[in-house]
């Protein structure tokens, strides 16, 4: 067991110190280890953190700052990663730790300011790392240019076939994309070596994992996938994965985020620059477009649109004993005629840009003036409990969340009233519009959770809550999106089958329902865009054409 602890130090700051029992993997079964905690403030001036631990060994902490940033430096103060930043409510980041002697976490204020900004830093968790082990390569189809540089390794080019892939990679950028059979494209992910022991693509739309292999006798680590030309994802490579001790292996698979870092030759990061400050290879994934993949015509800004205005408030819970940021959008230049309610506010504020979108649709009279409400998570443990179907967060909703809502002058009738979200949030969308239809007359869901079950329940909660619920069933209006990646493995249903499945059993049940599936998958990249339609679908449903081209980026993939 070794003795692990926090230090803080820097100008005018006072010295703090923790500590806590680092658990070995050998103890983790006999032992539950009190992670330390640090709250502090800092005003003009930078805080060090000193994080007191052995290298080879994954941390996991939990922060939260108001007006201020966490990053991590190396013992020179050079930046290397950003780990949290301000304004997106409380925030947990993984890594690999490179020991105490190597590296310093560092708070710093966002913005100069006369006043203290607060923060809370607690260590999570911290596991020993046996590093990174090889892993089996995943099958793969090789592309011409693939295989082209294999036969120039084969005539013993060696090093120079390299290099020139690598010019070649370099100016075309990346992932290598090539025609195929069938009208397909094959999309080639490659990473030059490091030194590397392992290499994981996260966002592959097998929905796995899956290891890069190797090219013999070159620098070259690739995997491939042979994706429709509508195809729109985003991706990041995760080198070098700490392998953890058998005991943690319920770990193991959130690994990949203590290396995930996007692609250094692809010029397309997604968020395009929702990060501020020193911006790192960390932070971000990278963006894959095909040629025919959907464009999302409100994402980007317009010159002479006018902007809405977004306001953060902190709002507490009696019902819940928690708190949290509430943003508000409100329209510019009219009295707001619809309101969208959207969770995961810490994504849908600084990472999909809501209020833009909304603005532009505004502007191109696809919706009337509407106002939002973006709702974040009290911590990322709550979205857990909360989002999935809680009588006590739906209590939380229709007698706190909404009568303030009426307070700010936003409240609207069921009818024009949105309620939307992704993932947790889409099915936490589809119970308030069980549960109080009274409140949310449509349902915007982004590839809803709907495989969800209670604990020891069967899956498929929401399903059987809506084809049991006695009529007259409530008119409540669905607009339904999941992605072809999105499909069950292990014989298990996954996100795709299980939206079908609520799309017939709302329409058995006389409701109206827009569905679409298209080439994407659990992603950001996409929902971005399917965000607009749904509005439309919903609010303007006359306006709901695939024949307007404002609304071309609507037309579904269909099945595959």
């Amino acid at each position: 067991m070794t003795n692990i602890s926090w230090s803080a130090h820097g100008a005018a700051a006072a010295v703090l110190a923790l500590t806590c029992q680092w658990v070995g993997a050998a103890e983790a079964a006999a032992a539950a280890p009190a992670w330390p905690a640090v709250q502090g403030e800092v005003q003009m001036q930078p805080r060090a953190l000193a994080l007191e631990l052995p290298a080879r060994h994954v941390v996991q902490i939990q922060f939260e700052g108001a007006g201020v940033n966490l990053d991590l430096r190396d013992a020179q103060g050079r930046h290397l990663r950003r780990l949290a930043e301000n304004g997106r409510g409380v925030q947990t980041a993984t890594w690999y730790s490179q020991g105490a002697q190597q590296e310093q976490l560092w708070v710093t204020p966002a913005a100069p300011s006369a006043t203290s900004q607060s923060y809370a830093l607690k260590l999570l968790g911290g596991w020993p790392s046996d590093g990174p082990q090889p892993l089996p390569a995943a099958p793969a189809q090789m592309g011409p240019r693939l295989q082209a540089l294999q036969q120039a390794l084969a005539r013993g080019e060696g090093e120079a076939a390299s290099a020139a892939f690598w010019r070649e990679a370099q100016q075309r950028g990346t992932p290598w994309v090539e025609p195929w059979s069938d009208g397909k494209l094959l999309v080639t992910f490659v990473w030059r070596d490091q030194g590397n022991t392992n290499v994981r693509l996260f966002g592959n739309p097998s929905g796995n994992h899956d290891p890069l292999q190797r090219l013999a006798g070159s620098d070259v680590w690739w995997t491939s996938a042979v994706l429709d030309p509508r195809t729109r994802l985003s991706y990041a490579f995760a080198p070098d994965v700490p392998q953890l001790p058998a005991a943690q292996a319920a770990q193991q698979r959130r690994m990949i985020l203590a290396t995930m870092q996007r692609d250094p030759l692809n010029r397309q990061p997604f968020p395009a620059s929702s990060w501020s400050g020193a911006q790192d290879r960390f932070q971000g994934r990278s963006s894959l477009v095909l040629s025919k993949a959907p464009p999302q015509p409100w994402v980007k800004a317009r010159a002479g649109v006018a902007q809405g205005t977004l306001t953060r408030h902190s709002i507490d819970s009696a019902i819940l004993g928690n708190h949290r940021d509430v943003w508000t959008y409100v329209p510019a230049g009219a009295d707001p005629q619809a309101l969208l309610v959207l969770f995961d506010a810490q994504s849908y504020v600084h990472d999909v840009p809501t209020p833009r979108i909304l603005d532009n649709l505004v502007a191109d009279g696809l919706l009337p003036p509407m106002a939002a409400l973006i709702v974040g998570n009290a911590s990322p443990e709550a979205r857990g409990t909360e989002l999935p179907p809680n009588p006590q967060f739906a209590r939380f909703m229709a007698e706190e969340l909404m009568p303030w809502a009426k307070r700010q002058g936003l409240a609207q009738t069921a009818r024009r009233t949105v309620v939307a979200g992704s993932s947790y949030g889409g099915l936490v969308s589809s119970y308030l519009g069980l549960t109080h239809p009274e409140l949310f007359g449509n349902v915007l869901s982004l590839s809803g959770s709907y495989w969800w079950a209670p604990a020891e329940g069967k899956p498929g909660w929401m399903q059987r809550a809506w084809q049991g619920l006695p009529a007259p069933v409530p008119a409540v209006r669905f607009y339904l999106d999941a992605g072809w990646f999105e499909s069950g493995r292990g014989g298990r249903e996954g996100i795709l089958e299980t939206n079908r499945e609520l799309a017939d059993i709302l329409r058995a049940r006389g409701l109206a329902v827009t569905q679409r599936e298209n080439a994407s998958g659990h992603d950001y990249l996409h929902w971005q865009g399917a965000l607009g339609c749904g509005l439309v679908a919903l609010l303007a449903p006359a306006r709901y054409d695939m024949r307007d081209p404002a609304l071309q980026g609507c037309v579904g993939a269909g099945t595959p």
